[in-house]
């Protein structure tokens, strides 16, 4: 038997979905939200080396989520320096297999993808700008490296892994109505999400907590509905807004 025989057998007993017509379904695809993030895993990571790496103490600046997948790694004997980034590439391409979907990525999506997730970030910082005032940052460009940081593996940890944890014991183990069940699971990840930003020093504060707790459930609900690629640029793209909004007020 040739080989392209042999391959169209194989097709044939494992047949792959075909690919979405609508938007809607092709963006919120694990492979499209590979492809829609990469560059923005690579360029945090560049960008950290560049202009959050301190060469006196050889130490780089990360955000608290990175820090503690690097620990969770290192837990299980795993130490390499890039298990972060290279989790998130693994789970969402775990995820594309187990769904057995197509490896094709339309370019009209990603665009798509940007100016999505652009657009939702905008309700979300008129609601910021509201409840808090817009913070100058000196170096700028560390906190633009940082807010991309931010929007992929803080989003890795509380929706994309939090959410999924939630609803096997929720849902699928204590077999909660799903009304309930992913309204805890909003709930619950939405203030961990809060609580967590006072990890690194910063006082808390209740106007803060609310404002973050109401940010977490926004990423929530967008990534239940959007998946989990429009859900981590929409927080980056928040991030990145309040960096430039801040620096513009001072200018």
């Amino acid at each position: 038997m040739s080989r392209a025989a042999a391959l169209r057998r194989e097709e044939a007993r494992f047949p792959t979905r075909p690919l979405p017509a609508s938007y809607l379904k092709r963006s919120e695809m694990p492979f499209a939200s590979l492809i829609f993030l990469l560059p923005f895993i690579i360029l945090y990571e560049v960008g950290t080396r560049h202009f959050a790496f301190d060469p006196a103490n050889q130490t780089e600046r990360r955000i608290i989520a990175f820090n503690l997948m690097h620990q969770f790694f290192q837990w299980f004997g795993a130490t390499g320096k890039y298990m972060p980034p290279l989790a998130v590439v693994s789970i969402l391409l775990w995820v594309h297999i187990a769904r057995n979907d197509p490896w094709k990525v339309m370019p009209g999506t990603l665009l798509g993808m940007a100016l999505e997730s652009a657009a939702w970030a905008l309700p979300l910082l008129a609601l910021g700008s509201v409840t808090s005032r817009f913070v100058h940052y000196h170096d700028w460009r560390t906190m633009i490296v940082l807010s991309l940081g931010a929007g992929i593996y803080e989003e890795l940890v509380f929706r994309l892994v939090g959410l999924i944890l939630l609803h096997m014991l929720l849902i699928d183990l204590l077999r909660l109505p799903k009304v309930w069940g992913y309204l805890a699971m909003v709930v619950i990840t939405s203030l961990a999400f809060a609580q967590y930003h006072y990890w690194g020093g910063e006082p808390f504060a209740w106007r803060s907590f609310v404002f973050r707790t109401i940010a977490g459930a926004y990423f929530a609900v967008l990534f239940l509905f959007r998946g989990f690629g429009v859900t981590a640029f929409t927080h980056a793209c928040y991030d990145i807004l309040l960096v430039l909004a801040g620096a513009m007020v001072v200018a």
